[in-house]
């Protein structure tokens, strides 16, 4: 039974009415999903149409849908790290144990930045990145659909954690000591090594192939300074996961080998280095940081130009800022430990390059700014989220400087001072920018706008929200309030973390008028039809309808400007003309379900690594091998469609011809 099972039994289930809850809630709505595709007899249309596709749309869909799944269950997290910390004071101990709420911190962590921002980040991408620069497809089509379901498989074992084992309580980023197997024998490090693995190696494709799609299949004509910013921006992006990655995967697999062949890379006792591990640890994190929030900077580039309805101001030097920041970001890692000992000249230098690192952030920001001055600002919602972004990163930024001082950094270093400070970067950088972007190409998606009331009511609820949920923190970070801390003496505190989690409340608000925006917005779509150009403004300009049929473009365009279709869609207007959308035959990859086959004998591998299952292992790792040589023997992965199709497909969903 050992053999079979592995360390798995039932001593493994979840054992605090809270985690029972929720392993009880996952169970139940995957069993409620399942009955219903099988009621409604979707099971083979959801397989043939969206598991084995190869359309970086539909891709790009599925990403931001695992990803709005995992900010639920990110934000049930973040409410109970409130809830424990709002009444865990004196005598209460609040509402969960010590080591669950450590186990809950880490997976709000790895959640938020893995599967929410990094699933947004690469869904969005997959939606307009191909369209921005003229292509029909990403570079290489299969190895867009791995990528995507090693990324839901790493999801999945995340998740499975709930269920059986529980998760690490090492934090997000899993210093040792702390993650060796002395210190945590259970099976949940394991779930997060394995898991971030799987989705790691599905990030590192995704890096590969966007750089590619960029650098080899631009249009006709499209040299890289006639690209828009956020093409840019994604360009960049991709060389820091390029370089990155493999870092953690290194790193994360140095770590697997000490708990599973009892080997010393981090265990001081035996001759090992826990600081090897944080050097390297943020030798890829602080990057990752960056590949977060470039691709955000990039779509506030697209939306501010377009709300002010003018060109992007500087674009040159937005250029110049974009690659400063990409070197940068992989010299400053060290001022994440500034009290580890390195030294005062190796503190010193580090602290000089952080804040030579704001300089081209700052240009960024001002080139906005100048941007917005003397335009026509039309206050839509993706506008307001930029604003919203200016206040909240600009905040952000400026406790980043100070605590690039290390002098000040050892007084604020692991407070929640540098909680505050981090939820400033990524929620105000990052994710704000993916609200901007899905509201803003929302009309190009899916082809029809979103209600703008209830859109402005969230965005102002999200804004409120951080701010009462995250300035408190700076206030207790200062007064040595630590992070991850479950418990506290002090009645001073108490009223304090009651308001911050009042803000996440209020930031729950905002979610749910998101929900309820598209909902209202689904029920009024016949009236509230996109067209080709849904925001009226310069740079939203495209050359396929609204929203982009399956097959992107009828016929490759060539570009002579940086705003292109603006430039041709002028000239007609003076002119009175109006061109025919041109139709000829084209090829598209077929579909192909052997991207869900590997990423589910990746799971088996990170199952069966986890639970020591080796046979399991065996079967993962030959399946995986097995599946990947009958892909590439497989000849037949293109077939035609013919313009007389395309002109069916766009009569037959009244796909409108955008007006030049």
């Amino acid at each position: 039974m050992d053999f079979i099972l592995g360390r798995l039994s039932f001593d493994s289930l979840p054992k605090e009415l809270i985690t029972q809850g929720g392993a009880i809630s996952i169970v139940i709505g995957g069993i409620l999903v399942v009955a219903a595709l099988i009621y409604f007899k979707k099971v083979g249309w959801l397989w043939k149409n969206w598991f084995t596709t190869l359309d970086a749309k539909k891709i790009g869909i599925m990403y931001i849908a695992i990803a709005v799944l995992m900010l639920a269950r990110g934000a049930a997290d973040a409410l109970m790290i409130r809830a424990q910390q709002a009444l865990a004071s004196g005598d209460a101990h609040g509402i969960v144990s010590s080591d669950t709420f450590q186990q809950v911190v880490s997976a709000h962590g790895t959640i938020m930045i893995f599967f929410v921002a990094m699933g947004l980040m690469f869904g969005l991408i997959n939606l307009v990145l191909p369209l921005m620069i003229g292509a029909r497809d990403v570079a290489f089509p299969f190895l867009n659909s791995v990528s995507f379901w090693l990324f839901a498989a790493g999801m999945i074992l995340i998740n499975v954690s709930l269920i059986v084992g529980g998760f690490s309580p090492g934090g997000w980023l899993g210093y040792p000591p702390l993650t060796e197997l002395a210190y945590s024998p259970g099976p949940g490090v394991d779930y997060w090594i394995w898991a971030l693995q799987i989705a790691g190696i599905g990030s590192l494709l995704s890096g590969i192939n966007f750089l590619v799609t960029i650098l080899k299949k631009r249009a006709p004509g499209m040299a890289l300074m006639k690209m828009p910013i956020f093409a840019w921006s994604v360009l960049v992006t991709t060389i820091l996961i390029i370089f990155a990655f493999p870092i953690l995967t290194a790193t994360l697999g140095m770590l697997g080998l000490d708990r599973l062949m009892g080997m010393h890379f981090f265990t001081a006792t035996q001759g090992g280095n826990p600081m090897l591990y944080i050097n390297l640890i943020w030798a890829w994190g602080h990057p990752e940081v960056y590949i977060l929030v470039l691709p955000a900077f990039g779509i506030f580039s697209e939306v501010v130009a377009t709300f002010s309805q003018k060109r992007l101001f500087g674009y040159k030097t937005m250029v110049g800022a974009l690659f400063a920041i990409m070197i940068l970001s992989f010299i400053v890692w060290l001022h994440h430990f500034f009290t580890m000992g390195a030294g005062a000249d190796v503190n010193a230098f580090f602290g000089i390059m952080t804040m030579v690192i704001a300089i081209p952030t700052g240009v960024k920001v001002f080139n906005w700014l100048f941007t917005m001055f003397g335009g026509r600002i039309r206050f839509k919602t993706p506008m307001l989220w930029f604003m919203c972004f200016v206040v909240t990163f600009t905040l952000g930024g400026l406790s980043g400087v100070l605590m690039a001082v290390p002098a000040i950094d050892f007084q604020v270093h692991n407070s929640l001072f540098l909680v505050a400070h981090f939820h400033n970067v990524i929620i105000g950088g990052a994710l704000f920018g993916y609200f901007a972007g899905l509201m803003y190409w929302f009309p190009k998606i899916f082809g029809f706008t979103l209600n703008e009331r209830i859109g402005k009511y969230a965005t102002y609820c999200w804004l409120v929200g951080f701010l009462v949920a995250f300035l408190p923190l700076y206030a207790l970070g200062l007064m040595g309030a630590t992070r991850r801390l479950d418990h506290y003496d002090g009645p001073g505190w108490q009223m304090l973390f009651v308001i911050a989690g009042c803000g996440v409340l209020i930031i729950c608000l905002g979610a749910a008028l998101m929900v309820l925006q598209l909902i209202v917005s689904i029920w009024q779509r016949k009236k509230n039809i996109a067209g080709s150009d849904p925001w009226n403004g310069r740079t939203l300009e495209w050359s396929v309808p609204s929203p982009a049929p399956f097959y992107n473009f009828a016929i490759t365009p060539t570009v002579t400007d940086r705003d292109n279709f603006w430039v041709e869609k002028q000239a007609a207007l003076k002119h009175k003309s109006t061109a025919k959308l041109q139709y000829e035959a084209i090829t598209l990859p077929k579909n192909s379900g052997v991207g869900v086959i590997i990423a589910a004998f990746a799971f088996m591998i990170g199952f069966g690594l986890i639970w020591h299952m080796w046979w399991l292992v065996v079967v993962g790792f030959v399946g995986v091998i097995v599946s990947v040589i009958l892909r590439v023997s497989n000849d037949e992965t293109e077939y035609m469609i013919t313009a007389k199709h395309m002109e069916q497909y766009d009569k037959l969903y009244k796909l409108q011809e955008p007006t030049v």
